[in-house]
């Protein structure tokens, strides 16, 4: 028999029953749509859980730290768990590093419009300030300019500045407003000749005004990990901390055992990129096998995938049940069609059919009511994807990614092309297998037994 007849007396057979028909194939919409929209929150959840690590942070920094118990456990060789240049350049030369940058924090205090306020100025390398996100028209300071100019936090903007006597915010312009800096006072005073008297005398608290090169992106509401700080090039602020602090470096040197301070800058924290998120766990483990402190956002992501995981793993399985339900009804479905159409296969059978063409005639049937109701079930888990996203989403009026879900994480419901075609092939193959012991069962219908029957 060719297949274009077993598709015609399928279609024919599963007519002349539309009522129970339509009810088998009502199952199967129920549980392909369970099982689709399922994993469509899975996977929505999922990404919106990514996104959210990345606003955080990059996935593929690995920020070090140095392991103060290391440090004093070898108080003969502190040096090599200090974040020196000789262990930046050393992380700089691990597999899948693309870059690793330093960092010095410094505190500052600041003044705009009469408002106090307080922020960290960090000094990172040119590649990490080339990974910063900034409003149009932002761009990174140069390593190569002789005054010092900053990159600002979004959130300095909004939550860094009060009112002294009833701390009350302020919002800030740097672009407009001018801002007043004042940096720490240094906690290292070096033995000298002086009398006490003189070396008691403060010197007047310098303020100072650097040019606004840029700020990083997003308003009052958005936040990074990059949000509360004020960025610069870090040999730029080397040289205008050397000019400050003189031989101390930095406001608070770490000294040698003659109160000396280090002539050589110890820095706060390490920034290491890696080339992919593959990659990540296998060089965070070198570095802390090295005996540095390591953390980064991937570690926060698997675990938390992994929690997930268990979420889609029971959602999946709701799902499921439903669907194991609709298989149900299309066995019992061609069982009582085989039941009706006895006299039907044992004619076939006397007329010399093959065996073959009557089971693949039930096999046809069972799998066009998984079809149908695997296409028609995957629109009706578009449309509620679309109810989903339209009531938790964030005001886009895209009427495609309200349907689909939004690629970059910012929809509950989420569902991939790789999803829709997999529902429907499943929907398939469970009305297959559900009518393969019914087909079966036909096949090996005795032809006299059923024309006697009849």
């Amino acid at each position: 028999m060719r297949l274009s007849d077993l598709f015609t007396l399928a279609f024919n057979n599963l007519r002349r029953r539309k009522t129970r028909t339509f009810l088998t194939i009502l199952g199967v919409v129920i549980g392909t749509a369970s099982i689709v929209v399922m994993v469509s929150l899975g996977l929505g959840m999922s990404q919106m859980m990514l996104k959210s690590f990345q606003s955080e942070g990059s996935l593929t920094i690995i920020r070090v730290y140095e392991s103060y118990e290391n440090r004093e456990n070898n108080s003969k060789n502190k040096a090599q768990y200090e974040l020196t240049d000789e262990n930046i350049d050393m992380f700089s030369s691990l597999d899948h590093v693309i870059s690793v940058s330093p960092s010095i924090e410094v505190n500052v205090s600041a003044k705009c419009n009469g408002y106090d306020g307080s922020f960290t100025i960090c000094g990172v390398s040119q590649y990490y300030l080339s990974q910063l996100s900034l409003r149009e028209g932002g761009t990174i300071p140069k390593n190569d300019q002789g005054q010092l100019s900053l990159i600002y936090g979004n959130q300095i903007l909004y939550n860094s500045f009060y009112k002294p006597s009833s701390y009350d915010s302020i919002d800030v312009d740097p672009d407009k407003d001018t801002i007043f800096i004042t940096f720490p006072q240094s906690s290292y005073t070096e033995k000298t000749n002086k009398t006490a008297d003189e070396s008691t005398v403060s010197k007047p608290v310098k303020k100072y005004i650097f040019p606004v090169t840029g700020i990083i992106a997003g308003g009052k509401e958005d936040w990074s990990s990059n949000s509360y700080n004020a960025y610069a090039d870090i040999d730029t602020l080397k040289r205008f901390l050397r000019k400050l602090y003189k031989k101390a470096l930095v406001p608070n040197p770490r000294t040698n055992k003659n109160g000396k301070a280090y002539n050589y800058y110890v820095y706060d924290t390490a920034y290491v990129f890696v080339d992919s998120m593959d990659n990540v766990k296998e060089v965070q483990n070198t570095i802390s096998d090295l005996g540095f402190n390591v953390s980064s956002n991937m570690e926060w992501l698997e675990s938390a995938q992994q929690s997930l995981n268990m979420v889609q793993m029971v959602l999946g399985g709701i799902g499921g049940v439903s669907l194991l339900v609709a298989a149900i009804g299309i066995m019992n479905t061609m069982m009582m069609s085989i039941y009706e159409r006895t006299k039907e296969i044992g004619v076939m059978k006397v007329l010399g059919c093959d065996m073959a063409d009557i089971k693949n005639m039930f096999l046809f049937e069972s799998g066009i009511i998984g079809l149908m109701g695997g296409i028609a079930g995957l629109m009706v888990s578009y449309l509620i994807s679309y109810i989903i996203n339209f009531f938790t989403s964030s005001g886009s009026n895209d009427t495609v990614s309200m349907f689909i879900g939004y690629n970059d994480g910012g929809s509950l419901s989420y569902i991939p092309p790789w999803l829709a075609v997999f529902a429907i092939i499943f929907a398939i193959a469970v009305g297959s297998i559900a009518g393969y012991l019914p087909a079966v069962r036909a096949m090996k219908l005795s032809p006299l037994a059923a024309i006697r029957n009849e």
